[in-house]
């Protein structure tokens, strides 16, 4: 209960000194009120949703997850706002102190507030306030497909020109519109690869959130198959069970609904992709995050079986197993697909340009194609959305990535 106090009594505080900003740079009574209401609104929905909202077990779940995107939106027009009345305020300050000690009366008055000060603040603010909007209305299913020619010295020659589609990170327990998830998948069968590879995290929490989604995704198509394996989310970590039997239970049915959607699901296990005499191994391990995320993930256990000599590609969902375990083992794993970044579906892109994301301060592989030792790791952006409803400048991605044998020079 103190928390909620201190919480409330702080967004009071940010909306109260943003309305300074406002009622500078309009005389309008009804704009203020306006203002007041919507950031009452916002803030009664969210302590509602969080307090006596509709409570499945989950930590955040669609609706909890719409009041926290309405929120951050708010804070962030009052946050950046503010940095620019205090600004003006340490100047006005200053200069009503140098007035009050060198001039005759003696008396302390601040300085009026500068208009257009207030509207550029007012300005500023509006373009990130705007673009959280629009990441929740349109940009969470804004998808693109980015694609990549990786060369390699050792890939068998049958396997030059090779097609992978790769997707990660779908949370169907966040989708809300079905003809914008229709056109993806048609989009990911458009690219006609000859494989698709999911890099987990088919649901937010729980199994049932994929139900009404299922027969959708099984229309997914790749001649040499479609192979999957499990992200932190699969497990049901993140809810409340009332039994450990219910959890256990949960887990079995996402592996059932993964191989009723047509996903050969490896769980530490391997593949082997043939074409004539010459083979690709195709390794999936269970999840492994740094700290406190699951570390069920067995890269040992999973390539039991495959040579060493093989040219492989492993499929694990946290691109840290990547810079932790797998660039350091004996096997060389010549190609790692990962996802769960999300690029926290929010940054700034614009290829060969600028690529940046808060996310690069906790995961140093966070997007797209890096290498390292000799190995290559994609970090696919993600399909679908997760705590934040939307995308800002991180769009939902479908990866093709075209394998090619390096010519000799």
């Amino acid at each position: 209960m103190i928390r909620w106090i201190v919480f409330v009594a702080i967004y009071v505080i940010l909306g109260f000194y943003s309305l300074q900003a406002i009622k500078t740079a309009s005389r309008f009574p009804w704009v203020y009120y306006a203002f007041m209401a919507l950031a009452l609104l916002v803030l009664g929905n969210f302590v509602y949703q969080f307090t006596f909202g509709d409570n499945d077990g989950s930590v955040l779940n669609r609706p909890k997850s719409y009041a926290f995107g309405f929120l951050i939106s708010m804070l962030t027009f009052e946050i950046i706002t503010i940095v620019f009345l205090f600004s003006e305020d340490i100047f006005r300050l200053i200069a009503a102190s140098i007035q009050s000690i060198s001039g005759t009366s003696g008396e302390f008055s601040l300085p009026a507030r500068r208009r257009f000060l207030s509207l550029i603040a007012m300005g500023i603010a509006a373009i990130p306030f705007s673009a959280l909007l629009y990441g929740m209305y349109r940009g969470k299913y804004d998808f693109r497909v980015l694609k990549y020619e990786l060369e390699f010295d050792d890939l068998p020659k049958a396997f030059h020109g090779y097609q992978i589609t790769q997707i990660s990170d779908i949370h169907s327990g966040s989708f809300d519109n079905r003809k914008k998830i229709e056109y993806a998948v048609n989009l990911i069968n458009e690219q006609q690869s000859d494989t698709i590879l999911f890099t987990g995290d088919l649901v937010n929490n729980k199994a049932l959130e994929m139900e009404p989604w299922k027969e959708l995704f099984a229309t997914l198509e790749a001649k040499d198959g479609k192979y999957s394996i499990l992200g932190n989310h699969d497990y049901g970590d993140y809810v409340n069970w009332e039994t450990p039997e219910l959890k256990s239970q949960n887990l079995e049915d996402l592996k059932n609904i993964q191989r009723e959607i047509g996903f050969d699901l490896m769980l530490n296990e391997s593949r082997y992709l043939q074409k004539g005499d010459d083979k690709l191994a195709l390794i999936g391990v269970e999840n492994w995050g740094r700290g406190g995320f699951k570390k069920a993930g067995d890269l040992k256990k999973a390539s039991k079986g495959i040579d060493k000599d093989d040219f492989k590609i492993l499929l694990s969902h946290d691109p840290s197993h990547w810079e932790d375990v797998v660039i350091h083992d004996d096997y060389h794993y010549h190609l790692t697909l990962s996802g769960h970044t999300h690029g926290m579906q929010f940054g700034i892109e614009i290829p060969g340009w600028v690529k940046w994301s808060p996310v690069k301060w906790r995961y140093k592989y966070w997007a797209g194609i890096y290498e390292e030792m000799g190995q290559m790791i994609n970090v696919n952006r993600g399909f679908g959305f997760l705590g934040y409803p939307g995308r800002v400048g991180i769009w939902p991605e479908i990866t093709v990535i075209t394998l090619k044998k390096k010519v000799a020079v």
